[in-house]
């Protein structure tokens, strides 16, 4: 007897439930290895995952008196690096990172900057510092 429509369609609801929970622990162990790295270049985590009405931001590190909002971009192969610069959405963490610095009135006084950090599996992270300006 075939399956009744209602249970195909608890499990395709089972499965894109499923693939969105990895995809999200995916994204989670990229925002991890991205704090660890860069804890090695010296920078301190001042906050993770941070969600605003305007957007998440996925670390805030401060090296040297700056601020950088950081956003981390895993994928699951080194072909998909160039096609993950053109999925940051600029303006979603240029507005996070406004209220974020409003709740944090010092910050403003401080140097801010945005970065990426690019991660793909046997390849090392790739920062890039000041990837957009929010102006």
């Amino acid at each position: 007897m075939p399956p009744s429509p209602a249970n195909r369609r608890n499990n395709r609801n089972h499965q894109t439930r499923s693939s969105r929970l990895g995809a999200e622990l995916f994204g989670r162990r990229g925002e991890d290895i991205a704090a660890w790295y860069l804890r090695l270049k010296g920078y301190r985590i001042v906050d993770k995952r941070v969600k605003t009405p305007g957007g998440e931001i996925d670390l805030v590190v401060r090296r040297f008196g700056l601020t950088a909002f950081v956003e981390v971009k895993s994928r699951m192969s080194r072909n998909e690096i160039g096609i993950a610069l053109e999925a940051v959405n600029t303006r979603r963490i240029a507005r996070a990172a406004e209220h974020y610095v409003s709740r944090h009135p010092g910050l403003a006084a401080t140097p801010l900057r945005f970065d990426v950090i690019f991660l793909a599996p046997m390849m090392w992270p790739r920062h890039v510092k000041g990837a957009f300006d929010a102006s």
